[in-house]
């Protein structure tokens, strides 16, 4: 059994590290391409009023946490939802993070190359 040098430690703590700064940042990134996307959604039906005035279809928090298995490892992203105060529903879909998507496309075309 190999014991590993320091250099070799420190050399692999940093690309820990960098992994973890590198999934934080897709995080971001996402959350504020979603954000985009419901904006986009909300100003579609931003001239729909109700009788008091009030937006017909507005945000309504966010749907569970959930994992999404990229080649930088999992991230983790919460997807926004929205609702509508009339009788017609209105529900977001993300063209970024479909619904039931667990794996990214590039991840899911590479799997059976491994195997």
């Amino acid at each position: 059994m190999s014991k590993r040098t320091k250099p070799e430690a420190e050399e692999r703590a940093k690309g820990d590290t960098l992994t973890e700064v590198l999934r934080v940042g897709a995080r971001k990134l996402l959350t504020q391409a979603l954000e985009a996307e419901v904006a986009e959604l909300l100003e579609m039906y931003a001239e729909e009023r109700d009788e008091p005035g009030r937006a017909v279809v507005v945000r309504n928090g966010h749907q569970p946490e959930r994992e999404i298995q990229t080649r930088i490892g999992p991230v983790t992203v919460q997807v926004p939802k929205v609702r509508s105060r009339q009788g017609k529903p209105v529900s977001f879909r993300s063209t970024l993070v479909p619904p039931y998507v667990r794996k990214t496309a590039s991840l899911e075309a590479a799997i059976p190359w491994l195997y």
